[in-house]
């Protein structure tokens, strides 16, 4: 399989890759004129790209015409993460990116163990794992990593941008097949949906915060009679969505 870049200087059939991602291709790959790659947009698009030259710290390729990435997803998710502690969230991250996750926001609540430090700079490390999962798995797209939300209220006020929010509470909720269901049938045809997936940190939610996500439109679901882990959760209610909309077929 050829290997795969994300650039956005593509125009009139060439293209440009820069930086570590040409650093990479020439010198550690040891790619020559004449290679085959695919180049990635940013925004879903694909290219093959076959090299034509190298500068000082570029590549330079011909491209055919591009085409719509089949590795994203018909719906666009945003995952609201309860911050958790140690190093969970960069597994979140790196396997939601796979599973096929556009957005995500980490955010603290009443019951988080964690708290805010030196957000700035694990933001840029947090969205470096995004990017080399995106590569991997061979996304279309370059999935985001928000700074960190300081509290429910703010994660709520969110809510008017999505078609459906998901809200997975540990005391129950309507089962999410048939509140997915739902808002399939008030799609507008042609229309991507718009989903947030809301899970807590190690503490979980108050009934307090479970109330407010109720009244900011939030869907309240429930996960089944086990307890799932706060890095366990989002990833089986991704994985879900995705099955249950036809994107891991």
């Amino acid at each position: 399989m050829p290997h795969r870049y994300f650039t956005t200087e593509v125009a009139n059939g060439t293209a440009v890759l820069r930086g570590q991602d040409a650093h990479h291709l020439a010198r550690v790959m040891r790619a020559k004129q004449g290679d085959t790659v695919i180049l990635c947009d940013g925004k879903a698009i694909e290219y093959t790209a076959v090299i034509t030259g190298f500068g000082e710290d570029t590549v330079e390729f011909t491209v055919e015409e591009g085409y719509p990435s089949a590795a994203e997803p018909t719906i666009e998710v945003t995952l609201f993460a309860g911050y958790p502690k140690q190093d969970k969230l960069e597994d979140i991250i790196r396997h939601g990116v796979e599973l096929g996750c556009a957005y995500f926001v980490p955010f603290f609540s009443r019951y988080c163990v964690a708290s805010p430090k030196k957000e700035e700079q694990k933001n840029v490390r947090y969205n470096k794992i995004a990017v080399e999962a995106a590569k991997q798995c061979g996304r279309g797209i370059l999935p985001e990593v928000k700074l960190p939300l300081r509290n429910f209220g703010e994660v709520c006020r969110t809510f008017a941008q999505y078609d459906i929010v998901l809200f997975c509470y540990e005391c129950g909720g309507d089962p999410l097949h048939r509140v997915l269901k739902e808002a399939q049938k008030s799609a507008t045809d042609g229309d991507r949906l718009k989903i947030a997936i809301v899970t807590g940190s190690e503490g979980g939610f108050s009934a307090e915060e479970a109330e407010n996500a109720a009244k900011a439109g939030a869907k309240t679901i429930g996960l089944g009679p086990r307890i799932l882990r706060c890095e366990t959760a989002p990833l089986a209610v991704l994985a879900s969505v995705m099955t249950l909309t036809g994107n891991l077929e």
